[in-house]
């Protein structure tokens, strides 16, 4: 298979998601990339381990995508060859009381990942600028100091809610945590393909809800959104990438090699030296192990 610039999917100025692609498959069958996708997976599981044992750095993986956008089986094929223990999965619903009786970055903070270890967070902070942003009325629900009705909800509000997540991000990666942020870009008519299966197969149905097509009835309103929150938050330290999710194995690759690509450049994450004493015995021990009989 060929190689793939990951450059090609990564945010680098103002997005106009119309004129990105939301197929890829390389010229490849869907064998190939399965292949290929293992490999990647098994040397990402590897680096999971070294990450875990150099105990300094932590990985967010941010997913966000429309409804059917392929979040779920990504997470599941991507990380199959970790440790279970390295990765943890946070899926975001409709804030808790709890979670409402707090800022809404809140509950993303006591999400993030330990040092050595792996979080993906299955929907995002990010959900705040943008399925709030399209039902601005859910922000009252927050109890703002001066947001007091939708009037409060201005262009300000918004920007000021950019500043606060580039800031969150920007904190975290200055104090260890490697940020990936991956928009899986889905065309509408393969969101209404998949709608369809979740109707017609009956193992898929538990899956359906009627509020995903009144959801997709904002498609509009959602895409001039997620543009606006590409644009406006993908840094060098937290970049976006755009990954075509119409065909999900080709995603999954696409997402896979981003990762891999950017954490083999961290030189300094290797494992740890052993004790000087340890190591100069180890023979010792070796040969202690070797003269027990079973």
């Amino acid at each position: 298979m060929k190689d793939i610039n990951t450059e090609d999917y990564r945010v680098t100025g103002k997005v106009k998601l119309s004129e990105i692609a939301t197929h890829e498959d390389f010229g490849e069958s869907n064998k190939k990339l399965k292949k290929e996708l293992k490999h990647i997976r098994k040397n990402l599981g590897d680096f999971q381990d070294t990450l875990y044992a150099h105990g300094k750095y932590g990985v967010l993986v941010c997913l966000q995508g429309i409804d059917t956008a392929g979040k779920d089986s990504l997470i599941r094929e991507v990380f199959k060859d970790f440790n279970a223990r390295g990765v943890v999965v946070h899926s975001f619903k409709v804030p808790s009381d709890v979670e409402k009786s707090h800022d809404y970055l809140w509950r993303h903070y006591i999400a993030l990942p330990e040092r050595g270890k792996f979080s993906v967070f299955n929907r995002t902070h990010y959900e705040n600028v943008l399925v709030t942003k399209v039902h601005p009325e859910y922000i009252l629900g927050e109890n703002i100091p001066k947001v007091d009705s939708m009037e409060d909800i201005d262009e300000e509000f918004w920007e000021k809610r950019y500043r606060q997540i580039n800031d969150f991000e920007r904190h975290i990666a200055e104090n260890g945590t490697i940020i990936f942020k991956f928009f899986l870009h889905l065309s509408k008519e393969e969101q209404r393909y998949r709608l369809l299966r979740r109707i017609r197969l009956k193992r898929k149905n538990w899956k359906f809800s009627p509020g995903d097509l009144e959801e997709r009835k904002l498609w509009d309103k959602y895409t001039t959104c997620y543009e606006e929150a590409l644009s406006k938050t993908s840094k060098e330290h937290a970049p976006w990438f755009v990954i075509p999710a119409d065909n999900k194995k080709a995603a999954r690759v696409i997402v896979a090699s981003i990762m891999m690509e950017a954490l083999k450049k961290y030189k300094d994450i290797e494992e740890p030296e052993l004790d000087d004493e340890i190591k100069a015995n180890l023979e010792i021990f070796k040969k202690e192990l070797e003269k027990e009989t079973s």
